[in-house]
């Protein structure tokens, strides 16, 4: 699976003003419900909330990837935020967040959503990617350079 299947266009957020973890899951959870999830917000922020609850998803270097199994979620969906100001995310490094990368995907899609992870996790430790995509103003630009992303360049 591409990234460009799952990341709509519609849901990559450039300059987004939240002041907490609390808050971008919320969020997160409401853009994909309005997105088209065959299940409510509050279903899609309770996945994500437990999830966070094992463990930060703070990647580290100001990166994060929430994510979460999502009971009776038909597809796999994707939203991008950067955020005007980093927001506490107790990631690993301690650094704070302003990169996130939140992933819903239906319960039993167990082996896809490691590989989609695993992508993501290789994507976002390309440094320069990632100035880049603090650098961007704009929707569509972040849209293109996460879903033209790819490790050979």
């Amino acid at each position: 699976m591409k990234l460009s299947d799952i990341l709509a266009p519609e849901n990559v957020l450039c300059g987004v003003s939240v002041a907490s973890k609390k808050r971008v899951l919320e969020l997160a959870s409401e853009v994909l419900a309005a997105g088209g999830a065959t299940v409510p917000q509050g279903v899609i922020q309770d996945s994500l909330i437990a999830r966070e609850r094992l463990g930060s998803t703070g990647f580290g270097h100001g990166v994060a990837i929430p994510h979460g199994r999502v009971k009776n979620l038909t597809k796999a969906m994707a939203l991008f935020v950067q955020l005007s100001e980093p927001v506490d995310y107790d990631a690993i490094d301690g650094q704070p967040v302003d990169l996130l990368f939140i992933l819903a995907v239906p319960e039993e899609s167990t082996d896809e959503h490691l590989q989609m992870l695993a992508q993501l996790a290789e994507m976002f430790s390309d440094h320069a990617l990632c100035r880049t995509l603090r650098e961007c103003q704009d929707n569509e630009q972040l849209h293109a350079l996460i879903t033209g992303w790819s490790k050979d360049h």
